[in-house]
């Protein structure tokens, strides 16, 4: 009887505590609206590129969250196809996470890492087919104007057997809105 009477006050001591804390908290909630999505921007970017049997698309979408005027943090997606006639086929889809920092409103400076997995099919039995992961590191810098940002980026992890990339420096433009 002493055992059911002090678990019976404990649990009523634990759901007051519980009740207490979930009121404050609501109550702080009701009286500062939730301003998390006015801080969160999105982009991304879209690539097509055709030739002489060649065809590249690529989707790239990506949100950041902006803690202030000077830094960001956020997450992409990636995919691409890639086909070149009587040669081989690719799909490559992965994600990124990405940091932005403005040390004056002008300049952006970057830092993505990215991990992509490809998947490359050879129409001949000249190649093996390849099915692998493939991380990279790049760090930026940029000229910024508004949501605007054009610069150039490095692949500090770079393979030029592994990378779907040509080459480990490359430009780019980024817009968030």
């Amino acid at each position: 009887m002493k055992f059911s009477c002090l678990f019976n006050l404990k649990s009523a001591v634990i759901l007051s505590l519980f009740l207490n804390f979930s009121i404050v908290s609501f109550s702080q909630t009701q009286d500062k609206p939730n301003d998390f999505w006015e801080h969160v921007r999105f982009g991304g970017g879209l690539g097509l590129s055709f030739g002489d049997g060649f065809f590249s698309g690529t989707i790239a979408p990506s949100a950041i969250y902006q803690f202030n005027p000077d830094f960001a943090l956020g997450l992409g997606l990636n995919g691409t196809y890639n086909s070149l006639k009587n040669t081989y086929n690719s799909t490559i889809f992965g994600a990124s996470v990405i940091s932005l920092y403005n040390p004056i409103p002008e300049i952006q400076l970057s830092g993505e890492f990215e991990e992509l997995n490809v998947n490359r099919t050879f129409d001949d039995n000249a190649f093996e087919d390849q099915n692998y992961w493939y991380p990279a590191l790049f760090l930026g810098v940029g000229y910024r104007s508004n949501n605007i940002t054009l610069g150039i980026r490095y692949d500090v992890l770079y393979d030029r057997d592994k990378s779907i990339y040509a080459d480990p420096w490359a430009p780019f433009v980024r817009v968030f809105f």
